[in-house]
């Protein structure tokens, strides 16, 4: 895939406008899932400022430390037109970019601008308020173009690979922490970059859908919840939970399985431009909540992604912006009895007049044999 397919180099005239019409009079972008997005520099985040600001009025320029030069200017943001300022360990970079927007009222930084930074600019910016990038940068990222989704089809076709291996790593005998190590080199092993999670949940620690890898030892018949992602060279994420039992399942978890196939099933037939993420997390619920484990489902049906596992849109109650064509989430209704806990999760991208699964591997629950 070309890097000007995934990064295109309009997209710094979008945000420009997208600043315009917020009333802002710049938007500063420092390292982190806005500034790949938006020149496709993923930028090293430390205590020396990179920041890359979009003015209303004017050109837009990006701040490096001097020995970062090299790489800003290799990466696509050198491909961008952008003039680049280079600061010496000695000067004051936020007084700097204060000196270029002077005059000011009201500025948009990065949702992941770390505190130190943010605080930096208010000190060099008196009287000029500041609010969060995400309202500008959530309404370009959310709806993915097609060398984006093409990408997250990547990426779920890798995931999709070590979902297939797991039943070879899950023994009886083996604790959580031994399968998960080996699911973590299995990710890479299959073209991820870097292994963002590993959840892989036992007997009753299924019922926690966050859990941390420990040391308990899998059992005979015991539900496993495996849910795994990572990210790609791309920059763009997996992200995919799938069920398994070594041996014979419980009666009551093959009870509430079904129901939760048939939730989660229904909820990404649901999608389709116009539904709302609200409107498609009730799909999920109710199916669930009449079969009587409306109290066992604890969180969201889904959560939007792309250069980040979790951003916008989110699949739950109270969201009622409508579905577009592009964007991509996650469907992955749970429930969580206490004795074990299961969740199915794919990923689904919103079409042109409905939805696309990108990740295909069975959603039966796996019978791994001892």
């Amino acid at each position: 895939m070309q890097t000007e397919e995934l990064y295109p180099p309009e997209r710094l005239a979008r945000v420009q406008e997208a600043t315009v019409r917020a009333g802002l009079g710049a938007v500063f972008l420092t390292p982190g899932p806005d500034l790949r997005y938006v020149s496709g520099y993923d930028a090293h985040a430390m205590e020396r400022l990179t920041c890359l600001v979009v003015p209303a009025a004017g050109e837009p320029f990006m701040v490096v430390p001097r020995l970062e030069l090299p790489a800003a200017q290799a990466s696509p943001a050198g491909r961008l037109g952008l003039e680049f300022l280079a600061w010496n360990e000695t000067e004051d970079p936020f007084a700097l970019v204060a000196r270029r927007v002077a005059g000011v009222e009201r500025v948009a930084v990065a949702d992941r601008m770390w505190a130190m930074m943010a605080l930096r600019f208010r000190d060099a910016l008196p009287g000029v308020e500041q609010v969060a990038a995400g309202e500008v940068m959530r309404r370009l990222r959310m709806r993915k173009s097609a060398a984006e989704v093409a990408a997250l089809r990547e990426a779920g076709a890798a995931i999709d690979r070590v979902h297939r291996a797991v039943p070879l790593l899950l023994k009886p005998g083996r604790t959580e922490r031994e399968v998960g190590k080996d699911i973590a080199d299995a990710i890479l092993a299959e073209g991820h970059v870097t292994v963002d999670f590993v959840i892989v949940a036992s007997g009753p620690n299924g019922a926690s859908p966050h859990h941390e890898l420990s040391d308990r030892v899998i059992q005979p018949g015991d539900p496993v919840v495996v849910d795994i992602g990572g990210t790609m060279p791309s920059g763009y994420c997996s992200d995919s939970t799938r069920m398994y039992c070594v041996g014979e399942p419980p009666a009551d978890f093959l009870d509430y399985y079904g129901v939760l196939q048939t939730a989660q099933s229904a909820a990404c037939h649901a999608v389709k431009p116009g539904m709302t993420p609200e409107a498609v997390d009730a799909v999920a619920r109710d199916l669930i909540a009449t079969a009587g484990y409306g109290e066992q489902f604890l969180h969201r049906t889904g959560h939007g992604i792309g250069l980040e596992t979790h951003e916008h849109p989110y699949i739950v109650f109270g969201n009622h912006e409508p579905l577009e064509p592009g964007m991509a989430f996650s469907i992955e209704p749970g429930i969580y009895p206490g004795a074990h806990g299961a969740r199915i999760e794919d990923i689904v991208v919103c079409t042109e007049d409905g939805s696309e699964r990108l990740n295909l591997t069975t959603r039966d629950l796996v019978i791994v044999e001892h």
